[in-house]
């Protein structure tokens, strides 16, 4: 797909160094495929293992921060960025050709924003994939949402938005979804991305609970310190 817009892919990485160089990898490969004009920027906050090496050696552009903050993180990226339009993805997220392709395709059509459904790595127990479907239905398709690991804007669009808002420490990409929509069309793809399901794999439905009962409790306001948001900050990591 030829075109004269330029992309900025936008990567944010804490202690990535598992992960990060499959997600590279596939958006270097899907880019080049789908034949866009591209640069990558992997924001580097606070890692101490290979992360920042292993993006450099893979040909992204390194931008280092020390914020612990996934929404002031993904800002720091697109103020760096020189694309006409930005592709959040998580360093543990792999972007197929196919959802690239529907994206740009998007855009070019008038869309100003959006995301895709995500899948999740095996194993996942049967039981914790059908909630995910049932939480993805609702979330994506009824709601239309875009899922934190993958979201898209033009520069022009994210920026009337006002960008991520950095009172969030996490949903951030429900307050930059609610927002877009309000520039214009915003489209959720069929097409998927492919996230680890390292954090299903790693925590206990205990560890879930609670936090999902303090949000029915206090709503969105826990997401405004990060107290409480381990499932988000704690930084478990699978080797």
């Amino acid at each position: 797909m030829a075109t004269a817009r330029f992309y900025t892919f936008i990567i944010p990485a804490h202690n990535e160094a598992f992960e990060i160089s499959r997600t590279l990898n596939s958006v270097f490969d899907s880019a080049r495929a789908v034949g866009i004009a591209f640069e990558v920027i992997v924001v580097n906050d606070a890692s101490t293992d290979q992360t920042p090496t292993i993006a450099r050696e893979s040909g992204a552009r390194v931008l280092d921060v020390n914020v612990r903050k996934i929404s002031a993180v993904r800002n720091a990226g697109a103020r760096e960025a020189k694309g006409d339009d930005l592709f959040f993805i998580d360093a543990d997220t792999q972007l197929p050709e196919r959802t690239l392709r529907a994206a740009c395709a998007a855009i070019e059509q008038g869309a100003i924003g959006g995301g895709a459904w995500a899948s999740f790595s095996d194993p996942v127990p049967l039981s914790a994939r059908v909630a995910i479907q049932v939480f993805s239905f609702f979330y994506m398709r009824v709601v239309g949402w875009a899922a934190g690991c993958f979201i898209f804007a033009t520069k022009t669009a994210f920026q009337a938005a006002g960008g991520f808002d950095e009172t969030l420490y996490a949903c951030e990409e429900i307050a930059l979804s609610i927002a877009l929509k309000r520039q214009g069309r915003f489209v959720v793809l069929r097409e998927s991305v492919a996230t680890s399901g390292r954090k299903i794999r790693m925590y206990s439905p205990w560890r879930i609970i609670p936090l999902l009962a303090r949000f029915m409790i206090h709503g969105p306001a826990i997401f405004r310190q990060r107290e409480g948001l381990e499932w988000w900050y704690e930084g478990k990591r699978e080797k």
